[in-house]
């Protein structure tokens, strides 16, 4: 019965961040999937199958470790794996004791030679595939979790047969976004449901997988169907919300994330996401709704700079860059808001100020297109032409020209009088501008008249 019970508590344990929950027993279909924020969860480990029946020394140490009593266990197991070193399920309870009080390098290593005693214990590589993924060592996670997979789990059952392919889907999806194949956390997922019900987190999954692969139809499906289930689900209504704000279907977006925060009133994220929305729709709900949040959640620097976006789209230039500046307090080497803090300088006409946003912008990110356009413009109303011809010549780099930089060249090139480059970028402004620019295509043409006589 203690072995049914060891067994039984690797289903109890819930993902945390760091260590293995207390165990505590329950039934195998009352597992949870692991996190996305967490690849594999710190799942309790197994007591795996041994071919001899176990010493009274490793039963005294396995009922020691029902009760949490570590220090017991250790105290029965020390002397005798030093006596027997290459028994694989004494091995295995020392890492289970190892990585319950949170000593991950000590249980890695008796995992290891648990897994060398017994290759064919499933819940040995399990529990080493599963710690090596919470050290995010994911390479060799993977190996211990696909060889998990290829075993028979035994008494330990399908349940945790799914735990080991739901695992091997989240490394399989992180390692995605370094070369993997997104690919193989799909038919991970679809393998783990073959040995379980599907959960809210495998229908979670299977959402964002499929809008990372571009299957919005089978992403939204999904997202429906949990909500269907549980319509106050948090990261559904988050989820969904986005797929509808990232095709741009404002209109059905804001339709879809009022009625949810009818349900889930005080959801910051949701109510985030309709600021979001009201702000595309040029709603002025948008501004209200965004310093409410604000004002409730000021040290939050996503809902800051969201407000601050707002403001200086709708032209409270000066209380936007009021938050930018409290932004790059804290965040000194974000060339994105100083870039921000310059156009809103520009906005207000303190060119100086502005230059020098835009100058350490370009010190941070040397390829930030916005930020040396914005050097290359400021250097111009300071006077420094040079300035503006290194920025333009740079920025040539990474994007091409427009009307706007073919300007710049030109009236840099005028004031050091280099009339042959002016010339040539007068006319090229005029052509790309075709009217759109009536004030600089007037002063284009008559320097034109007067470089050309």
């Amino acid at each position: 019965m203690l072995r049914i019970f060891l067994l039984a508590m690797i289903l109890a344990a819930a993902a945390q961040a760091q260590q293995p929950a207390q165990p505590q027993p329950t039934q195998p279909q009352e597992e949870s999937s692991s996190s996305v924020a967490n690849p594999a969860g710190d799942v309790a480990p197994a007591q795996p199958a041994a071919d001899q029946p176990p010493s009274q020394a490793v039963l005294d140490a396995e009922a020691a470790l029902a009760k949490a009593d570590w220090k017991t266990a250790e105290d029965k197991l020390s002397p005798w794996l030093a006596a027997h070193p290459g028994d694989a399920r004494a091995l295995f309870d020392a890492g289970y004791a190892a990585d319950a009080q949170g000593h991950l390098d000590d249980a890695a290593g008796f995992y290891r030679r648990a897994v060398q005693a017994n290759p064919n214990s499933f819940e040995a590589h399990l529990s080493l595939g599963l710690l090596l993924a919470r050290q995010q060592k994911l390479a060799e996670a993977r190996l211990e979790l696909g060889s998990a997979t290829r075993l028979d789990p035994g008494d330990a059952g399908p349940a945790l047969k799914a735990r080991a392919w739901r695992a091997l889907a989240q490394i399989d999806r992180s390692l995605a976004d370094h070369g993997g194949d997104l690919g193989e956390a799909s038919k991970d997922l679809l393998e783990a449901l073959k040995y379980a019900p599907e959960t809210p987190e495998d229908t979670l999954m299977a959402a964002s997988l499929a809008e990372q692969n571009e299957q919005l139809d089978e992403a939204e499906a999904a997202y429906r169907r949990l909500l269907a289930r549980d319509a106050k689900s948090p990261q559904a209504n988050a989820g969904l919300a986005h797929l509808l704000i990232a095709q741009k279907k404002f209109p059905e977006a804001e339709s879809f994330l009022r009625a949810a925060l009818e349900q889930i009133p005080d959801d910051l994220a949701l109510s985030a996401q309709l600021a979001t929305v009201l702000a595309a729709e040029d709603k002025p709900e948008a501004i209200p709704l965004l310093q409410k949040l604000h004002a409730a959640h000021a040290e939050d620097a996503v809902l800051t700079r969201m407000l601050a976006e707002v403001l200086a789209e709708a032209g409270e230039t000066a209380d936007s860059d009021a938050l930018y500046v409290q932004l790059i307090a804290t965040a000194p080497g974000n060339a994105q808001l100083l870039v921000a803090h310059g156009q809103n300088l520009v906005r207000l006409g303190r060119f100086p100020d502005a230059f020098t946003a835009f100058d350490k912008a370009t010190k941070i990110d040397g390829a930030n297109i916005d930020a040396l356009s914005g050097l290359a413009f400021t250097a111009s109303r300071v006077n420094l032409p040079e300035v503006t011809l290194h920025a333009l010549e740079v920025r040539a780099k990474f994007a091409p020209d427009n009307a706007s930089t073919y300007f710049l060249w030109a009236t840099a090139y005028d004031t050091l009088h280099q009339k042959q480059q002016a010339v040539s970028y007068y006319h090229k402004f005029v052509t790309a501008s075709a009217g759109k620019y009536v004030n600089q295509e007037w002063q284009a043409k008559q320097r034109l008249q007067i470089l050309e006589k």
